[in-house]
């Protein structure tokens, strides 16, 4: 990027990205910017607040005027347009908050049973080594230094801009399927006001001949044992002495009262995906809720979401500490840890295991769904975004481990009560909080009590990701069209309406289908395939070296070359693997015995697609509309350059970057068209791109700038 005055491009002295430039001398007036701190700051009160008078840009307005060159101020925003996190922890609760969700009481534990119990521990560490933290870093650091949502992060490369609406599009999809489960939390929730929980007794009206307590297991039959596995004392039915035979023989198997009451009182189950059905009223209220709750906590901005994440992100650990100490305490709860602990290496040798680990991965830690990158864009610039990335990470790790503790410790529990191996006793999916955990509580003293702990918990694990996903989408807007921001309540009542008129198929008979599909199709591989071309974006177009300036800026020391080793190589090759064995390994898709139809799975395709088809037609589109060059390579050389608007969002920050020649520091500060990308930042123009830039030089008449004319800007602005 030239200076002002001169035009770098034209006289041949664009210098390499990595050469340093001598550091300037401070400029001593009265619009000088004194305030930045890389070390974590306090707030000083608005006494020492000099509002100084600025004509460069908004996030200039407000300075501190200190000896102290690198203080970050809280309580007031630095960035007065979008806003910042007020407090030095409300970004760290919110992401910790983010990461640890619903996954994490359910789903680890699952994968962890299915896949050989403490074997699964080993590459699941492996996989939130070389892919979870370095994604986690590489996208979190983006969001912080430009300041920008998943929509407009990408001026470091125009071209790639479909990624960030495919994470936007994976974050609505998800988020309406996400709070449906909120919504049946709440139904549990209330459910839970009663002196006698629902599911405890198999005398209710939704009751079948089936339910378990109709069905005792015993041990010897001291009657008649018949062949289908039934006692019977004269006349008299005493229970079943073999499980197995009877499941067998007559086609029955024995339910346990709260999957009864799962099936046919909360969803009142259909038998197959084609039989839809209605909409429940019930659920459909509950629904109604979750998205009003979800629309109040979030109306003031990523402000009232920090405040709320305080309680909302540190209460289930109290909730999962007090289930823990239960637990363990319950007879055969032992067995349950054991199964958790105890490995079965053999179980390494299955690709499956590993794949399985990734997915667990990807969807833990919210990555390539756009939250993170939300999150912390609204971090001050000096955050040490790597301090909090390896916190939150190991939290989520410590979290999974230590719920698989306590849901396990219940299962181990409920196997000795129905006299069953502990593999048979958990569910996949949904089933195992909203199946086992009710069976189990209902066993424990004063079950109302802890049924409403433990929903509550849920309910507030799930709005933490919740609220990140909405804030993915808003913001996205918010970035797209800075028009709508005057208008943010109404943009985020608008939201939450139409995410709710979407979602309404979910509380219909034939939803948990439906659901199900969602959750495999638009939360499995497309985080993978979103996250792969990030990476590719970030590492090997943007480079890895820059992005290393970039956060050295931030954080006032240059990363441990262990994240390019991770960027360059393992990340991608691991995640290239795991995507080829997603395809290879592929099946039709199944809720419990259940196969879908073929076309309930190219129902799944087309979710799954509309979202990372974004990729591949904005690149069309952004190779179609750019008209200074009339090659495809260099268009592709065109698109894949830094704009001159790329960096930091305020110009005090922007004044730091000494490792860019020429810098532009306030690139908004006049009325005029902007350059498409910056010369500053490549040190190897070829003669026909010099050509090039020289011909929109002379077209756009602006000293010292390449790129695109006042055309292509135009259609720059209203995209990018």
């Amino acid at each position: 990027m030239a200076g002002k005055g001169k035009t770098t491009a034209n006289k041949g002295k664009l210098l390499s990205f990595w050469k340093k430039k001598e550091p300037k001398d401070p400029v001593e007036n009265e619009t000088s910017i004194k305030t930045v701190n890389r070390d974590p700051g306090v707030f000083n009160g608005k006494d020492n607040l000099a509002f100084e008078a600025s004509n460069t840009s908004q996030g200039s307005l407000f300075t501190v005027t200190t000896t102290d060159e690198r203080k970050q101020i809280f309580g007031e925003d630095e960035n007065v347009e979008r806003g910042n996190w007020t407090g030095r922890f409300d970004f760290l609760l919110s992401m910790l908050g983010y990461a640890v969700g619903l996954g994490n009481v359910w789903r680890f534990p699952y994968l962890c049973y299915r896949n050989g119990g403490g074997a699964f521990l080993l590459p699941f560490v492996i996989m939130m080594a070389i892919i979870g933290i370095p994604l986690f870093l590489l996208e979190s650091a983006l969001g912080q230094y430009c300041s920008s949502g998943p929509m407009t992060c990408w001026r470091f490369a125009p071209l790639f801009k479909g990624v960030g609406v495919a994470m936007v599009i994976v974050s609505a999809l998800t988020s309406i399927y996400y709070n449906m489960i909120l919504a049946w939390a709440q139904y549990y929730l209330f459910a839970s006001f009663t002196s006698e929980l629902p599911w405890m007794s198999c005398t209710q009206p939704w009751s079948t001949r089936d339910c378990s307590m109709l069905l005792p297991l015993v041990k010897t039959c001291d009657g008649i044992a018949y062949p289908n596995g039934t006692c019977y004392n004269k006349q008299e039915f005493v229970g079943i002495w073999n499980n197995t035979l009877f499941t067998n023989v007559t086609g029955r198997r024995r339910i346990s009262s709260s999957e009864e009451y799962w099936n046919s009182q909360v969803l009142n189950i259909a038998d197959k995906i084609d039989d839809f059905g209605a909409p429940k009223w019930d659920l459909v209220l509950n629904l109604m809720l979750a998205w009003i709750i979800c629309f109040f906590c979030l109306i003031k901005g990523i402000k009232s979401t920090g405040k709320v994440v305080y309680f909302t992100a540190i209460f289930p650990y109290v909730v999962l500490l007090i289930l823990f100490f239960r637990g363990v305490t319950l007879p055969n709860a032992i067995e349950g840890i054991k199964y958790f602990i105890v490995p079965e290496f053999s179980k390494l040798l299955d690709a499956r295991v590993w794949k399985d680990a990734a997915n667990q991965i990807f969807f833990s830690m919210g990555i390539a769904g756009g939250g993170l990158m939300t999150l912390s864009s609204y971090n001050r610039f000096h955050n040490n975004i790597l301090r909090d990335t390896l916190i939150v990470s190991l939290g989520d790790t410590l979290t999974c481990i230590f719920a698989g503790f306590v849901i396990f410790s219940f299962l181990g529990f409920m196997a000795g009560e129905m006299n069953v191996p502990v593999s048979e006793v958990a569910k996949d999916g949904a089933g195992l909080a909203f199946i086992v955990y009710p069976e189990a509580v209902s066993s424990l003293p004063a079950p109302p009590v802890w049924s409403i702990l433990f929903f509550f918990m849920l309910i507030l694990l799930g709005l933490d990701s919740q609220f990140a996903m909405l804030e993915t989408v808003l913001t996205g807007l918010m970035d797209q069209f800075p028009h709508l921001r005057p208008k943010k309540t109404y943009i985020i009542a608008a939201i939450c309406a139409a995410l709710f008129l979407i979602g309404l198929p979910l509380t219909c008979p034939g939803g948990m289908y439906l659901l199900q599909m969602m959750d495999s199709y638009v939360g499995g591989w497309t985080l993978m395939v979103i996250g792969f071309f990030e990476l590719v974006a970030v590492v090997f177009v943007y480079g890895a070296d820059r992005f290393y300036s970039d956060m050295e800026l931030m954080m006032g020391k240059r990363p441990n070359i262990f994240w390019k080793i991770c960027w360059y190589g393992l990340s991608p090759v691991t995640i290239l693997f795991i995507f080829f064995f997603t395809w290879v390994d592929y099946e039709a898709s199944t809720y419990g015995d259940y196969v879908y139809p073929g076309w309930a799975d190219a129902i799944g395709w087309i979710m799954a697609f509309g979202s990372i088809m974004a990729i591949p037609v904005f690149m069309f589109i952004k190779i179609n509309n750019e008209i200074d060059s009339n090659t495809l390579l260099g268009k592709l050389r065109l698109l894949t350059m830094p704009s001159v608007e790329w960096g930091p969002a305020l110009p005090k920050h922007r004044q730091l970057v000494d490792y860019v020649d020429n810098f532009e520091v306030d690139p908004w500060a006049a009325m005029r068209p902007k350059a498409y990308y910056n010369n500053g930042f490549s040190d190897q123009l070829t003669s026909s791109s010099k050509a090039m830039s020289d011909i929109s030089l002379s077209r756009s008449g602006i000293s010292g700038y390449s790129g695109a004319s006042v055309a292509t800007q135009a259609s720059y602005e209203s995209t990018v």
